[in-house]
């Protein structure tokens, strides 16, 4: 099972630690959904999911701060579970004080943030689901092109990396080199990022292992992107026909994501960074609504109508 430690949840969140620093590298978070004890504090705890994160809003803590210190007390020793990573305040508001002890004697971090509740609370769900989500390695080279992800797939020495080097001197971005981990983000999204061992890296044959971010400098890298296109690159060969006029709609599937796809065949003389760069600049145009294609059907459709009148 995936985990975050508590430690990871406070410095991505910039979550200010209240009490429990020192248990912030044991304790693991292992689900990205987050509860708010609003009936546990009157008692209820039937259904407790005590291995959340427990938030606190102003609800919570109004409400935990009307109760008397016994029923407090109780309700706080059933909240700090043995298997509770740790309890956020939201608002930075006041920490009940039998809260605290209980937390204290079961060894669970209190945690606090400035921000809103409902705000807070997103931010650590788009943070564990990312780190949390089942991933899934594939060799390929990311790039960033116009601020769109482009996974640049073939076989092995076909040119990928050669082709991110020309993406990166053109102004664009990497994002991960040979090894891409992916994981789906929603259910219209896959994102992909470098391993931590490979990330800024980049082989290029006969070179070896440069550091793309040391070389052209912090604009020419990315941490992560969605993946929007993929640019499957192939030695060309006379018995293949490959799609030249861009009606052929191809796809690939990762996790439950259908990523568009497009096959470009490698040719000596071929400049294939151009190719890539005009083809994601051709599929930002589709998706905004213009198609060549189909304008070029239309074109000749009304071409042949005309000179089937005369």
């Amino acid at each position: 099972m995936n985990s975050v430690s508590v430690a990871n949840l406070v410095e991505a969140i910039n979550l200010t630690v209240y009490s429990g620093e020192e248990y912030l590298e044991e304790k693991k978070i292992t689900t990205s959904d987050i509860y708010r004890p609003g009936l546990e504090l009157t008692g209820y705890f039937e259904y407790y999911p005590e291995e959340r994160i427990q938030l606190f809003g102003m609800t919570e803590v109004s409400y935990a701060h009307q109760l008397t210190e016994k029923d407090l007390q109780d309700v706080a020793e059933k909240l700090c579970a043995s298997k509770t990573p740790c309890l956020v305040i939201a608002r930075d508001l006041k920490v009940p004080a039998e809260l605290e002890k209980s937390a204290k004697a079961n060894n669970i971090p209190i945690l606090l943030s400035s921000l809103p509740t409902t705000r807070l609370s997103s931010k650590m769900t788009d943070y564990l689901e990312g780190k949390l989500a089942e991933r899934r390695a594939m060799h390929g080279v990311l790039v960033d092109i116009y601020g769109l992800g482009v996974l640049i797939t073939g076989d092995s020495g076909v040119g990928k990396s050669e082709t991110a080097l020309e993406l990166i001197k053109r102004g664009h971005r990497l994002i991960a080199d040979d090894r891409v981990e992916v994981w789906q983000q929603d259910e219209q999204t896959v994102v992909g990022e470098a391993p931590q061992i490979l990330r800024h890296l980049l082989e290029i044959r006969g070179i070896g292992i440069i550091d793309v971010m040391n070389l052209f400098g912090a604009g020419a890298v990315r941490q992560d992107t969605d993946i929007s296109l993929i640019v499957h690159l192939e030695n060309w060969s006379k018995d293949k026909q490959f799609d030249r006029l861009g009606s052929g709609e191809q796809s690939q599937q990762i996790f439950d994501v259908s990523v568009p796809k497009i096959t470009i065949p490698v040719k000596i003389g071929r400049n294939l960074a151009i190719i890539i760069e005009a083809a994601a600049m051709n599929f930002r145009a589709k998706t905004m609504g213009y198609d060549a294609t189909k304008a070029f059907e239309r074109n000749l459709n009304n071409l042949i109508k005309e000179n089937s009148e005369n």
